[in-house]
């Protein structure tokens, strides 16, 4: 089974992202001196903050009591204090779940995290404050710290694919079968976190400690909103009714963005990195995958994902090329001839190693692993 590694253990020592760890800190070593706390809700711990050295600690986000902190402040600390009026915590320590992101569905989407804070990227990208895409820088930062703590140590295969892919298809049973057989075989599954071959994916994941029955009657269940149009409501209500019959599926990453919020994040990735930067979401989800990366028949989008991938493997910029394969032999030599243009850029160099054209859904994760050495 996957082995994504627990958070705290990973992260820089001197990072406090939790209650918890606020505690232990303060009790271990008896001083808060040149730490980092992140999002961490101290106004109960005003007695602690009082009589605890803060010189030279950082604290990002976090509500506190007048007394603690004016005297943090004394100490030398600085204080970023929280940002109120946003649908967001632009100094989270943690990547988002989808319970975080999708609360409050139950009275429909329009009233969820996720929907909010798209509404709040639509009101402020178009008048360039600068304070409006701080915030965002902010945040993208946060989601980007917390997502490399997360996966630290862990072998990651991204799963590329369209949105467009509708539950209910061969297609779409096909990609879950993949993520689950990945996520089988010890790789953490990370996606775009969206709809589609996406989901397919993180579904897959999410099924891995499940016998083959609870896939089969969960793609049967998701066929009945089998896509995002005209409804999200039903669309995402038909995940979560899924996870409540599955509780504790499989772990896998979703990254998605809110610069295309027409399209919601999937439910079925336990860890959910959102972006407002579509850039950063791109490249970082392809420089995290460093086992490897499946990419299933899509449109513009993954054509450029595939090249985005080629380009840092055949220069070997982020070192070893990493594997590549491509599936179904007809979308990627006749119907989007990316294939031909690949093979012939790695001829040659040591990237001509690690990319492979495979029929089925099926042969992917072997190629991957005879790829991979």
């Amino acid at each position: 089974m996957q082995t994504m590694p627990a958070h705290a253990a990973h992260h820089d020592d001197r990072e406090i992202e939790t209650l918890e760890e606020f505690d232990a800190t303060v009790s271990a070593r008896g001083t808060l001196a040149g730490h980092r706390v992140q999002a961490v809700d101290l106004t109960d711990r005003t007695r602690e903050l009082l009589t605890t050295d803060t010189a030279g600690a950082v604290f990002l986000g976090c509500a506190m009591r007048e007394d603690a902190d004016a005297k943090v402040r004394a100490d030398g600390a600085l204080v970023f204090p929280p940002v109120p009026g946003l649908p967001f915590d632009p100094y989270r320590g943690l990547v988002y779940s989808p319970d975080e992101l999708f609360a409050s569905l139950a009275d429909g989407y329009e009233a969820t995290p996720d929907a909010l804070a798209y509404a709040w990227f639509q009101r402020t990208k178009a008048d360039r404050d600068i304070y409006a895409s701080m915030l965002r820088s902010v945040h993208d930062d946060s989601v980007s710290d917390a997502l490399d703590e997360l996966l630290s140590g862990a072998r990651v295969v991204g799963v590329m694919g369209g949105h467009a892919m509708a539950r209910g298809t061969e297609e779409y049973a096909g990609a879950a079968r993949l993520g689950r057989e990945l996520a089988r075989a010890g790789f953490t599954v990370a996606t775009g976190g969206g709809p589609g071959a996406m989901e397919a994916a993180n579904l897959g994941a999410y099924a891995a400690p499940f016998d083959d029955e609870m896939l089969t009657e969960s793609l049967e269940l998701l066929g009945k909103a089998p896509h995002f149009t005209p409804s999200i409501t039903q669309w995402a209500s038909a995940a979560f009714e899924i996870r409540t019959r599955w509780p504790q599926g499989g772990r896998s990453v979703g990254i998605p963005t809110w610069f295309y919020g027409h399209e919601p994040p999937n439910a079925f990735a336990s860890h959910i990195a959102k972006y407002f930067a579509n850039a950063t979401r791109e490249d970082g989800l392809l420089a995290r995958s460093n086992a490897g990366v499946v990419f299933l028949p899509g449109a513009a989008g993954t054509v450029q994902e595939i090249f985005d991938d080629a380009t840092p493997n055949y220069y070997e910029s982020r070192g070893e090329p990493t594997p590549m394969v491509l599936v179904n032999r007809v979308h990627w030599t006749e119907k989007l001839p990316a294939w031909p243009l690949l093979r012939s850029l790695a001829g040659g160099r040591s990237m001509e190693a690690r990319i492979a054209l495979v029929d089925r859904i099926e042969e992917a994760p072997e190629a991957l692993k005879r790829l991979g050495g």
